[in-house]
């Protein structure tokens, strides 16, 4: 039973995720040849103060770039 996990920036749409649910539950099928009833695929959703890369968040990369 493959489990995946997918992190995300709030702000996708309920149809952005059950499409990226159904995306990733037909690949992994394929791929690996296991039932799409075996998929599961956790979605965690995080805000942009809770995201950093090189010690500067989300949210102060959106206020440089003029786009929060």
């Amino acid at each position: 039973m493959p489990i995946i996990e997918m992190h995300l920036m709030h702000g996708r749409t309920r149809e952005q995720k059950r499409a990226v649910a159904a995306a990733v539950a037909e690949a992994v099928t394929r791929t690996l040849g296991v039932k799409p009833e075996q998929v599961r695929l956790l979605i965690t959703e995080h805000d942009s103060e809770e995201f950093s890369v090189g010690g500067i968040t989300a949210g102060q990369r959106q206020e440089m770039a003029g786009t929060e």
